[in-house]
């Protein structure tokens, strides 16, 4: 009874374990969180879209390809927020239904971390194509500025002041940083804002944008530091495009910073018309409509499957499984086995002339004093001339014989069978 206690307290501890590392429900928190409309951390949009919806403006969160986007939404008067970098790529024919759709008398709303860097953008080597392929705008970061050296220190190369910044880059700030930004004009969209503000936890960097020929952006809005462009927009058809090089503007820790909330609400106000309503591009995150692990996770049948499974592991480790491994005793060997151990072990150490000589020194001995004499050819005389026995064999044993005390191989089964026959011919 207290081995079964035993292995349960054992089982339930492994049980307990299994859902400590595997069901925690904070597993997921060792990744950054996503910038999504669902998303409740600090650089999630979860706190834009609930302040939105109390405000009485329609929102939706898109779990589709973006050519899905014409079908889910009024023909106008909507604005769409894309956040880069992307977590699934963009594909060349949602470039095109999305730039159609802004065309028709819609707004699209890009928030690139190009100054700022969230932990969710870390590595987004593909911000600059996407921002290039959704607005036209081709970004480049500006190359570092080498240090000032010191006196008697050689001047800092380019590739050196490159590799420093990207360490420094990787390193994370011990409180969040704010960027702020300041509008570089009057403007309906900046009316009574007077600073954004972006917050990262890493160093912000700097980037230079080109415009193609035929485009036209206008500035809205500097960084504070280094009087830097970082807020665009430019028309597009009978729609709008708006970028904005800090991808936090809008986050759940930004929003109420600053103007952060009056200028999301100028931004709506301009955009919204009809049904229009605000779109949250969650597609491009992670969050896709065949996939939902919220509602996976929502799901009853689920525990109550894990349930079953774990009764049944329980029931099979306390009734189907051996507590004590039963004793085994192994049978005393018999004679013949120790003598054929015995002879196995003789036989790998025994040379067989030395064998042979031992056979025949018992042999002789076995015959009787009428034989045992020192002269070695008195032997062979009287066993050659006994009535008993057969020529040939007693030739064959004297041959054996001198090839044992010559030290050259000897078959010792026949020999042992020759000269128990021997034996028995003489005793006859």
């Amino acid at each position: 009874m207290r081995e079964r206690l035993l292995t349960l307290l054992l089982a339930l501890a492994a049980l307990l374990t299994f859902v400590t590392v595997f069901l925690h429900p904070r597993i997921g928190a060792l990744q950054a969180a996503r910038p999504t409309s669902a998303e409740s951390q600090p650089d999630g949009l979860l706190g834009l879209r609930t302040w939105l919806e109390a405000e009485g403006f329609r929102t939706e969160s898109l779990r589709e390809r973006l050519t899905r986007l014409s079908w889910r939404t009024p023909a106008t008067g909507n604005l769409l927020l894309v956040t880069l970098p992307a977590s699934t790529p963009f594909r060349n024919d949602e470039a095109v239904a999305l730039d159609n759709w802004i065309r028709n008398g819609n707004t699209l709303l890009v928030l690139a971390a190009l100054v700022d860097r969230p932990e969710w953008a870390q590595g987004g080597v593909g911000t600059a194509n996407d921002v290039h392929l959704l607005t036209g705008l081709t970004p480049a970061p500006v190359p570092p500025t080498p240090r000032r050296p010191a006196a008697g220190e050689p001047p800092e190369d380019p590739g050196q002041a490159a590799w420093r910044e990207l360490i420094e880059a990787t390193r994370p700030l011990v409180k969040p940083q704010r960027t702020p930004l300041r509008p570089s004009g009057t403007h309906p969209l900046l009316r009574e804002v007077h600073e954004a503000v972006g917050i990262s936890r890493y160093p912000p960097r700097r980037w230079t944008l080109s415009i193609p020929r035929d485009g036209f952006f206008l500035v809205l809005a500097q960084r504070a530091d280094s009087q830097e462009g970082a807020l665009w927009v430019r028309p597009d058809g009978k729609g709008t495009i708006l970028l904005s090089a800090l991808a936090t503007l809008f986050s759940n820790r930004a929003l109420a910073e600053a103007d952060n909330a009056r200028l999301m609400a100028a931004i709506v106000a301009a955009s919204l018309r009809g049904d229009g309503r605000v779109i949250f591009d969650d597609e491009h995150q992670g969050l896709s409509r065949t996939y939902d692990p919220a509602k996976f996770y929502r799901d009853p049948r689920l525990y109550a499957t894990l349930g079953v499974l774990g009764a049944v592991w329980l029931v099979w480790v306390m009734g189907g499984t051996r507590l004590r491994v039963p004793l085994s005793r192994l049978p005393a060997p018999r004679e013949a086995e120790l003598v054929r151990a015995t002879g196995l072990f003789l036989a790998r150490v025994l040379r067989p002339g030395a064998a042979a000589r031992r056979m025949y020194e018992g042999f002789f001995a076995r015959l009787g004093p009428d034989v045992t004499v020192d002269a070695r050819a008195s032997r062979w005389d009287w066993l050659e001339n006994h009535p008993h026995l057969v020529r040939a064999e007693v030739t064959q044993l004297r041959e054996w014989y001198a090839d044992a005390y010559s030290d050259r191989a000897v078959p010792l089964e026949r020999l042992h069978n020759l000269l128990v026959r021997t034996e028995r011919q003489i005793a006859a």
